[in-house]
């Protein structure tokens, strides 16, 4: 969801800035009179003496009651939309390293990606699961595992959390010095197409 929101408000603000950027050069280098065209009537920059807001411009609404509300409202909910779009930037949802106890009171970083994809390949390998995808979350010493599958059709679904639980997890668990690696899997089946019953 933040990956779309990103590419979303990215390109919005490259547009934005591109046809600003746009037309401020057009203002600037006085195209309109040097290759003789005449721009819209609500084109701001047509000189280079051309401001953004002319006096007028300023002025015009200051005697309507609604328009410092609706200015204010405006910026205010945009400086809110940045601030919540800055902290979901900066707010890690994957681990990157884990804390594995080497015995000698220092410990060991593990990589997280290296841990999410042993776990992954170990899950693929159990009968019935088509696909495996684990992603670490929480602190670095107290990881957990969110794990999301994709069952063949002739997949038991007990079956297959019952040795998630004891052979994935509590390998990685083990190898890794963990006291414990809660996981939470969610589990959907893969699409087929439907079989002929001759």
């Amino acid at each position: 969801m933040l990956r779309i929101v990103n590419r979303v408000l990215l390109a919005l603000t490259g547009v934005a800035l591109f046809l600003l950027g746009l037309s401020v050069l057009v203002g600037t280098l006085d195209l309109p009179e040097r290759w003789g065209f005449t721009t819209p009537s609500w084109w701001t920059w047509d000189t280079p003496d051309d401001v953004l807001l002319s006096e007028g411009d300023r002025l015009r609404h200051r005697e309507d009651s609604w328009w410092w509300p609706v200015v204010i409202g405006s910026l205010s909910l945009l400086v809110l939309l940045s601030l919540w779009w800055l902290l979901a930037q900066l707010r890690r949802r994957r681990l990157s390293e884990v804390l594995v106890d080497s015995g000698d009171g220092v410990g060991a970083l593990l990589r997280g990606r290296a841990m999410e994809d042993v776990v992954a390949a170990e899950t693929e390998a159990l009968p019935g699961v088509d696909r495996a995808r684990v992603t670490l979350v929480g602190r670095r010493e107290q990881p957990r595992a969110r794990v999301a599958l994709v069952l063949a059709p002739q997949a038991r679904p007990d079956e297959v959390v019952r040795r998630l639980r004891a052979e994935s997890i509590e390998h990685a668990k083990v190898s890794a010095g963990l006291d414990a690696l809660p996981a939470e899997a969610r589990l959907r089946a893969a699409k087929h197409g439907p079989e002929r019953v001759s």
